[in-house]
């Protein structure tokens, strides 16, 4: 028997009252901002040395310059290499690190209170004194050019450089990532340049949040900082993203991909808009979760996907809304169905109040999480500082959320989700998806893996092509950083449909499903690698050969195969026919 109590959920508690007082704020001689929020109740200190320029201010014929400058500042200054900076650091138990975003760039360091004075001593030097090696610069160029290489073989990556192309245009943001002839043009000369220009005084915001002394650190700052000048900003003038007037669909086509990455797009918000806390709860009610609308449609009621979603990327000039989800192949047109209903529904109908307050319990009830620990607090002051939020952003934001309405939700879902303007990239096999996906627009364009665009009459052809016998045993020479490794693969094949295994030092992984048109076939070999359940990508071409009596032979084969594990580029291979 169950008991009475069983039945209901409890009722939920009393709101617990979340203050957080506002930080002391400064400004040195030199211009240098200064934000000191004092926590004593652990011995660490945290520091964020923030500047509001990032990627997108590289110069216009030297894209990745900012990325790189900040790569390689922790990698030697003028009075320590690379190594000796690094276990200095290490000594101290501490940490510092430089990153860049599109927006900012920020040098974060933390460490025991105890050390204030050494971190404040070694960011002074990172940041006032980098020299940038010669010899670590050639590593970065090394390094970055591999990677480039692997987020090629990465379908998020893909659709990103695509969804940023088509939304935002000629404006910086539309670059996701350098060239590999961008990274191999940077020389040590233009990184001191930029350096020098975009890392002065009056540019940036220095954030401490801990255990510290206000005077006494305010002091010490003022001490180390001292001879760090102010420099003339520049202001940026950036081409405005285009105005979208219909749908448009952009295909990347990964031939044999198993399944399609769908991401729909229109421009929407900056993170300091009014409509910011009211587009939260809307999205939150959307697909922000695994209780919105997206999830229990797509997931839970359909099955296409282990999970669909929705976000706001704001950033400080312009915003996207995006929804996204990784579905079946099969069911990439049926998916982008569901999407429309559901981004038309949030426009056309009002929400509940049950969903209204869920929404908005959950996002009031995360805030004091993120703001608990102490680098979580950090984070939330940088961004207050680095997009000029309201001065008073903190302490009122979970006010800001409870005032939001039914109608508020309507008022924003109907100004930035734009089903009629939107904007539909997906990362898959362009053969299978075209002819489910054409009903969705007239404007149809489709590039391969390297940006290439493709002739769209090309796909989805309904005549009949003759299809190549690719069955037999082959033996394969996969092209692995610089290194030969063999591969055996064994195809079955009726019709038009291949199976088999196939056979390396990584494992064996069995083939099902695979697909042969003309003499090219696509497939996917299911197998372990280091533990974990992977499925590889197999795309090939048979190609003709003439044996001694100057008969044609389909015996010889190349392709490449794609392995989805952090770091492994596309790897093509050749081969021949076994006898």
């Amino acid at each position: 028997m169950i008991e009475d109590f069983r039945k209901n959920a409890p009722a939920p508690l009393v709101p617990v009252p979340f203050d957080i007082p506002q930080p002391f704020e400064t400004e040195l001689s030199n211009r240098l901002k200064v934000v000191i929020f004092e926590d004593s109740r652990l011995p660490i200190v945290s520091f964020r040395l923030a500047f509001p320029s990032g990627n997108i201010n590289d110069p216009i014929d030297s894209n990745g310059l900012n990325s790189a400058m900040t790569s390689i500042l922790t990698e030697g200054t003028k009075s320590y290499t690379s190594r000796r900076l690094a276990e200095k650091i290490e000594r101290l138990g501490a940490h510092i690190s430089a990153n860049s975003s599109q927006d900012n760039t920020i040098i974060s360091a933390s460490a025991l209170s105890l050390y204030t004075s050494d971190i404040l001593r070694l960011m002074a030097e990172i940041v006032l004194f980098p020299t940038f090696p010669e010899s670590e610069l050639n590593l970065y160029k090394q390094n970055t050019i591999e990677n480039l290489k692997f987020q090629r073989s990465q379908p998020g990556f893909l659709a990103d450089e695509q969804m940023s192309r088509v939304i935002y245009g000629s404006h910086p943001y539309s670059i996701t990532a350098p060239t590999p002839a961008d990274i191999e043009k940077l020389t040590r000369e233009k990184l001191a340049a930029f350096h020098a220009q975009k890392f002065v005084a009056n540019n940036a915001t220095f954030i401490i949040v801990g255990d510290v002394n206000r005077e006494e650190i305010l002091e010490e700052i003022e001490k180390t900082f001292r001879d760090w000048k102010k420099g003339k900003i520049e202001e940026t003038n950036f081409e405005l993203p285009p105005n979208r007037a219909n749908v448009t669909l952009t295909i990347v086509d990964r031939p044999g991909s198993a399944q399609s990455n769908i991401v729909l797009s229109n421009l929407a918000i900056e993170r300091g808009h009014p409509d910011f806390f009211a587009v939260l709860v809307m999205n939150q009610i959307l697909g922000s979760g695994g209780s919105s609308r997206l999830f229990m449609n797509l997931r839970e009621e359909k099955g296409y996907t282990y999970g669909a979603y929705s976000s706001f990327d704001v950033r400080r000039q312009a915003g996207t809304f995006e929804a996204t989800a990784e579905v079946r192949t099969a069911v990439t047109g049926d998916s982008l169905k569901e999407f429309f209903y559901e981004l038309n529904r949030i426009r056309d109908e009002n929400v509940s109040e049950e969903e209204l307050k869920d929404a908005k319990n959950f996002l009031t009830g995360v805030f004091p999480i993120r703001a608990e620990t102490q680098e979580g607090l950090t984070n939330l002051i940088v961004s207050q500082k680095l997009y000029d939020l309201p001065h008073d952003y903190l302490q009122t934001y979970r006010e800001e959320i409870s005032q939001i309405t039914i109608e508020d939700v309507e008022r924003v879902a109907k100004k930035y989700i734009k089903p009629n303007k939107i904007a539909i990239v997906i990362v898959g096999d362009a053969e299978e998806i075209l002819p489910q996906v054409q009903p969705f627009s007239t404007n149809i364009e489709i590039f391969d893996t390297e940006g290439n665009p493709q002739d769209v009459s090309n796909y989805g052809k309904s005549e009949n092509i003759e299809t190549s016998d690719v069955s037999g045993n082959w033996s394969l020479t996969i092209d692995f950083q610089g290194q030969s490794l063999p591969v055996r693969l064994k195809l079955r094949q009726e019709a038009n449909v291949i199976s088999g295994s196939l056979d390396s030092m990584l494992g064996k992984g069995e083939i099902s499903d695979g697909k042969v048109k003309g003499n090219k076939f696509s497939a996917a070999a299911k197998t372990q690698i280091q533990g974990q359940d992977i499925e590889i990508t197999i795309n090939g071409e048979i190609e003709n050969d003439t044996d001694p009596d100057q008969t044609p032979t389909l015996n010889k084969i190349k392709g490449k195969i794609s392995i989805p594990m952090g770091g492994i580029p596309d790897l093509p291979f050749s081969g021949i026919k076994e006898d």
